[in-house]
This record gives structure tokens, C-alpha cells and sequence, in this order.
């Protein structure tokens, strides 16, 4: 049994005891997300197919209140279910040397997608003053950590968080994940990054600790420092900094962020390099550094905003001989970056990257509820053993929720994406999506 567990086994025998309390079920909130999503991902050339899959997603949230008292006692679930409504082994998209499982579901034992694949993850919490601790299954959304929900199911981890807002504007937060819950899996893995993240042949950690915190400035400026450490593999310091300014006519938001990545354990030792405990990046052939982390990414995005328009540009630079660090167990995962789109990151190591994009809401125009963007990024610099190494990206996307009638909050998407590269492979890609949450307390 992992520290996780236990710790958690305690929480709930703990709650067990109150949970008749006055607000652990008076404040309760519980909901159950219907989320239909189908993909098709046309792999332009490199030898590569069309990959493509239908399901119905199932996401069930639970949230207790806190029994009274000075220590305040909960417990949260998250249940998920994936159904599959098409599929095909030639379009399951099941890479044999990852062992990963297809772009949506998990892989049986014939190469195929599963009928069906579902977890429960179960969290205590508990509160005192302004303080809350959570221990069990997390969904983090931190400039160092943030779970993946860009398929049928959100990736989830498993590990403990304390957050405080004890002193007025500042919001504290530190914890340990230990593993991490695949959006197409059932199986809880260890922490990895790109270079080392092969289901079969790589490394993987199980601790990786994460602190920071939210300094509100003023009404207008946010400022932020997070610390993230996944041991034998990096260390990860974050600046930022989040300005919104009402202007006579419109208003602008300023988005400034910096990355300083170094090696830790492993990574930082040509032995432990040695054993696959690698980065992704570029170096010269016999080059003793070969994948040990060296980043340093900082990144400039500025929104103007009138009426129903919002137009942003923004700027991108990696240095440093290693791509971006980030966890990323291959399945599937999220980069605190502005570039983190549809198909791409832009995260190679030299590169920069020029990012544009176009939203407007056609609320402006008497029709709410409908939203279209369009965005392209261009990178280029990517150091490699070829001059002139780049790629770009356009994403289109389509939004729409009904505002009234028995099932307002029914939601429509559609997006679409293309990726031109040298250093990966062409992609086009849309997708669909119909999703509705339907409240159950």
C-alpha cells in the first residue's frame, strides 16, 4: 500500500465516523458530465494512417461539504466510464512500441480498442480555517502541473495537496503526486518526461513535489512563483505574471511566463543517463551532456479585447540544450505553455515560436452561446543536426451551448487542426464533441 493510500484508508476512516455531521451532506454537490467525442487524425505522410475513434464518455463528480467543528472532514469521487461506439484496428492508432493504447481507448490483448474502460478514484479532505488538505485522486491545474482533458476522459493523479488562503490575496499550495491515470487507462503509472517516457524500455519516478503560490497585486495584476521536482529526472522554478488593463476603449491582457530547468538525481550523471533517464533535445554525437535537462523557456502573451472581438499575439523562445520539461508519461499530457494547442507544443529545444489568434463571441452579434477562434503558430530554430528545421500549426475552432429549454448548457463543439512539420509528422486532425452536465444534487 503507497503513502497515498494509506493516508487516505485514515481520511476515510475518520469520516466514517462524522459523516452524519451537519454540512457534509447539507453542502454535497454532485453531477454526472455526458460527453460524446469522436476523433479522426490523418497522418499526412512518414508512413503513418488515418487514426480514428468514437465514444461516449461518462464522468461522474461527487463533492461532499466538510462535517463541522474546527476540523472540517470530506471526501470527493470521480467516476469515469468510456464506452466505445466505433472503432477498428486499423484505426485504433496502438503504436506496438509504446504499449500505450490507442489515441482514445485502451488496447486488448488482439491490438484492438476495448468495448468499454472505467476507474473510480476516491479523495479525502479535510479543512481547518482557510487551510484545505487533499489526499487521494487529483486533477492539479498548476503553472508546473496540470492534468490532461483533451479526450473522452481527463487524465487523472494520485497524491496529497495542501492550499491555504489564510492571508488575504495570497494563495499558498504544495504537495507529492505519486502516479498518474492515462485519459485512454485504467492503470495508474509512474511520473516520467519526454526522452524517457516508453511504456516498455523507459524510467519513471514516483515522487514528484510541487509548491508555490497566487499573489493577487492589485484588482489587475496576478504575480506567481511554483517550484516542481520529479526526482532523478528535473527541477523546474516558474515565474509569472498576469496583468488585465481596462482601456478608454477596449481592454488588454498581458500573460508573461519563465521556465528555469535544471537536472536532478539521475538525469544529472552520465550513468544515470545511461540507465534512461533521459530528456528529449539535441546534442552532438559523444556529447557526455546528451539528455540532461538544461532549459530555460519564457514566453509574452498580449489579448486586446472589444466588444465580442479578442485579438492576441504572442512570443515564445526555448533555450537550452534539452527540450521543455514537463510530466508526460507518453499517453497523453499538458504543458503550462502558450503554445500547447490542438496537435503541437512547440517545446523543442532552440525553438521559437510566433503565435496570432482571432476569437470572437457572437453574443456581440445577438446569437450567445456561440464562439469561434482561429489561431497559427510558426516556429522555428529547432536545434537539430539539419539547418532550417520548423513547423506551424492552424487550429479553427467552432463552439456553441443552448441558453435555454430543458436542456440548456447542451454544448457543440468542432475542431479542427492541421500541423506542417520536418521534424514531425504531418497531421490533420478534427474533432467533435457533444457534452452536457447534468446535476444530480
Amino acid at each position: 500500500m503507497n503513502k497515498s493510500t494509506l493516508a487516505l484508508a485514515v481520511t476515510l476512516g475518520v469520516l466514517a465516523q462524522q459523516a452524519g455531521a451537519t454540512g457534509f451532506i447539507e453542502d454535497s454537490k454532485a453531477s454526472l458530465g455526458l460527453r460524446n467525442f469522436y476523433i479522426n487524425a490523418d497522418q499526412r505522410h512518414g508512413g503513418g494512417n488515418t487514426q480514428e475513434e468514437w465514444g461516449q464518455g461518462f464522468i461522474f463528480n461527487y463533492s461532499s461539504g466538510f462535517t463541522a467543528g474546527t476540523l472540517g472532514v470530506g471526501v470527493d469521487a470521480l467516476g469515469l466510464l468510456g464506452v466505445k461506439l466505433d472503432s477498428g484496428k486499423g484505426r485504433h492508432g496502438n503504436p506496438s512500441s509504446d504499449n500505450y493504447g490507442g489515441i482514445v481507448f485502451p488496447t486488448d490483448e488482439n491490438g484492438r480498442a476495448v468495448d468499454d474502460f472505467s476507474s473510480l478514484g476516491l479523495t479525502g479532505k479535510v479543512r481547518i480555517s482557510k487551510t484545505e488538505a487533499r489526499i487521494g485522486t487529483l486533477q492539479p491545474k498548476l503553472p508546473v502541473v496540470t492534468f490532461n482533458d483533451g479526450r473522452l476522459l481527463p487524465q487523472t493523479f494520485e497524491g496529497g495537496q495542501i492550499s491555504s488562503n489564510e492571508i488575504a490575496g495570497l494563495t499558498l499550495t504544495a504537495g507529492q503526486l505519486e502516479h498518474a491515470k492515462g485519459r485512454n487507462s485504467t492503470d495508474a503509472r509512474g511520473l516520467s518526461i519526454g526522452g524517457a517516457n516508453n511504456a516498455k524500455t523507459g524510467q519513471f519516478s514516483n515522487t514528484f513535489y510541487f509548491a508555490g503560490g497566487d499573489y493577487k497585486v492589485t484588482d489587475n495584476l496576478l504575480a506567481q512563483y511554483y517550484y516542481g521536482n520529479l526526482e532523478d529526472f528535473y527541477h523546474q522554478h516558474f515565474l509569472g505574471l498576469s496583468h488585465n488593463w481596462a482601456l478608454p476603449v477596449g481592454a488588454l491582457k498581458s500573460d508573461l511566463r519563465y521556465f528555469n530547468s535544471g537536472s536532478d538525481g539521475k538525469n544529472a550523471s552520465l550513468a544515470g543517463r545511461n540507465q534512461g533517464y533521459r530528456s528529449s533535445g539535441y546534442w552532438t554525437a559523444g556529447d557526455s551532456e546528451r539528455g540532461e535537462v538544461d532549459n530555460q523557456t519564457w514566453s509574452a502573451l498580449f489579448t486586446y479585447s472589444l466588444s465580442g472581438h479578442a485579438l492576441s499575439a504572442g512570443y515564445q523562445q526555448v533555450s537550452g540544450d534539452s527540450a521543455f520539461p514537463f510530466l508526460n508519461q507518453g499517453d497523453g499530457a499538458t504543458a503550462y505553455l502558450i503554445t500547447d494547442r490542438q496537435i503541437g507544443k512547440f517545446l523543442s529545444a532552440g525553438e521559437r515560436t510566433w503565435l496570432a489568434e482571432y476569437g470572437y463571441d457572437f453574443a456581440s452579434a445577438g446569437v450567445p452561446g456561440l464562439k469561434a477562434t482561429a489561431t497559427y503558430l510558426s516556429g522555428d530554430s529547432i536545434d537539430n543536426a539539419q539547418s532550417d528545421r520548423k513547423e506551424w500549426e492552424r487550429d479553427l475552432r467552432l463552439d456553441y451551448a443552448l441558453q435555454s429549454g430543458p436542456l440548456k448548457g447542451l454544448g457543440f463543439s468542432w475542431r479542427n487542426a492541421s500541423l506542417r512539420s520536418n521534424v514531425a509528422t504531418d497531421l490533420d486532425e478534427n474533432r467533435l464533441i457533444v457534452s452536457y452536465s447534468l446535476p444530480l444534487l
